[in-house]
């Protein structure tokens, strides 16, 4: 027997790919069940009214069935129309797209993620945010849901109160510890403060934040390079999003 979901989710498609002659195999976050995988039967089809829809960037509702790892799309309909990112906002939309496949587990709930990807999603899109501060917020978000939240106000070794006039290195699964050097794993306690606040009001704090979340991400991505990264630097020299 069949099972279905019992309302209407809310949900994005992360990343799609042709499946037999008309149909698609979709990777879905959505709001209630995170991460899905989903046949959608007959999408490629020229009469079908899914075809212009079921993109990336689209706000959408959806219903499946299926009691395998690969759900059967049922119903979908589109919210609104597909957030306009172009140029390095949409290098930064697949960025962030291809950063949910690599570190989320199917089925799992995040839908405090769901709504950090949408408040990204809408940053990039507007013009009051600047793409790397949407993109750094976003990271900190999905560290948080994946259960890995630092603390940037405390000591990790004495547990004592972050100090703006010291310096911390940075250590993995534990935390900052008082060091006496400097170097690419150490901030000092003014950065770790903005990093608690998310306070990314000027290029300093963005390469601190940047060059934090990358440390904290690196174990997720397994040693394998993004792919979106990649492409971003074929296309444009310049990597200040994401390099």
């Amino acid at each position: 027997m069949m099972i279905s979901t019992a309302s209407w989710q809310r949900a994005f498609v992360l990343h799609r790919r042709p499946y037999s002659e008309s149909s698609l195999t979709l990777d879905v976050l959505t709001e209630g069940e995170g991460r899905v995988q989903m046949l959608a039967k007959g999408a490629r089809r020229h009469r079908s009214s899914l075809k212009g829809y079921l993109q990336p960037f689209t706000p959408l509702l959806l219903r499946w069935s299926g009691k395998s790892a690969l759900k059967t799309l049922s119903h979908a309909e589109p919210v609104a129309a597909a957030f306009p990112l172009t140029g390095s906002m949409l290098y930064s939309g697949l960025y962030i797209n291809e950063l949910l496949l690599r570190v989320l587990e199917d089925g799992t709930n995040y839908s405090a993620l769901f709504f950090a990807y949408l408040d990204c999603l809408q940053a990039l899109a507007g013009a009051d945010t600047p793409p790397e501060a949407a993109l750094r917020q976003f990271e900190l978000s999905l560290l948080t849901s994946l259960g890995y939240g630092v603390d940037f106000l405390h000591c990790a070794g004495s547990g004592q109160a972050v100090s703006a006039m010291m310096t911390y290195r940075y250590c993995a699964e534990q935390g900052f510890i008082v060091s006496l050097l400097s170097d690419h794993y150490s901030f000092t306690g003014r950065e770790l403060h903005s990093l608690a606040a998310r306070n990314f009001t000027d290029e300093h704090a963005l390469r601190t934040a940047k060059r934090f979340t990358r440390m904290a991400l690196k174990p997720y991505l397994r040693g394998k390079p993004l792919k979106s990264r990649e492409l971003f630097r074929y296309v444009n020299k310049s990597t200040r999003q994401y390099g």
